[in-house]
């Protein structure tokens, strides 16, 4: 699977997880609503400290962020 869909599908998952709209999501991660939309579409990537905020964001979830961080993360490894 390309690393940039499953960068997009990561994201919208969690987002959809936290019960977030893009606008809030992206705040909550300190980036802009667009910046959010771009990744959700594929036509970005998340920094790297963008993705520490969301492994953070997933770790925060507990059992439901650990199944989406394992899925996601260790699919390459």
């Amino acid at each position: 699977m390309d690393e940039q869909y499953t960068v997009a599908r990561l994201v919208r998952e969690l987002r959809e997880q936290t019960g977030l709209t893009q606008e809030k999501f992206a705040a909550r991660l300190g980036v802009t609503f667009p910046t959010v939309n771009r990744w959700e579409n594929g036509r970005a990537k998340p920094s790297p400290l963008a993705m520490e905020k969301i492994e953070t964001l997933l770790h925060s979830l507990g059992d439901r962020g650990e199944a989406l961080r394992k899925v996601y993360f260790e699919k390459g490894k």
